[in-house]
């Protein structure tokens, strides 16, 4: 048994080194999947290029219709989304997957250049599950990631 440290709360955890049976169903096991909605493309790349590191996929949108589209297409596990998009804003977008049940669960997290003084409120009153304005700190928002992100169920050993 490895001990290690987790670096985000900074508790010990244990660690055993997987069967092969086991290491291979979970190599198996897709990734999450973050739709990044965004019109600029620069910080769509640096998401991608930050968020594919860390073993996400990912797909885009550029406006809030795609985001939808994209949303219905993808079924994205999360969605980072920007505030000020041309083709329906961020609040609409957040307002229309609210009200759709096939996207309503999925956790969006809003990252913007809008202040937080006049949106961050609104944001979370409508059902996002965290707001960052930017520039946000990419650690800070790897964390909020992984502990947005719904719990994936680790697959049991099969059997000896």
């Amino acid at each position: 048994m490895i001990k290690t440290m987790n670096e985000t709360s900074h508790e010990m955890i244990n660690q055993t080194k997987p069967e092969p049976e086991l290491k291979k169903r979970r190599t198996m096991m897709a990734n999450s999947k973050i739709l990044i909605v965004d019109d600029d493309p620069d910080l769509r790349q640096a998401l991608k290029l930050r968020l594919r590191a860390n073993h996400y996929d990912t797909v885009h949108a550029v406006d809030g219709y795609s985001a939808i589209t994209q949303a219905h297409k993808e079924g994205p596990d999360l969605i980072i989304l920007d505030l000020g998009l041309p083709a329906g804003d961020g609040f609409v977008v957040l307002e229309r997957l609210q009200s759709d049940d096939r996207l309503c669960d999925i956790p969006v997290i809003v990252l913007t250049a809008r202040d937080p003084q006049s949106s961050e409120q609104r944001v979370l009153k409508s059902g996002a599950a965290a707001f960052f304005q930017k520039p946000a700190d990419n650690a800070e928002l790897l964390e909020v990631i992984r502990a947005t992100l719904p719990k994936v169920v680790a697959p049991t050993p099969l059997p000896s």
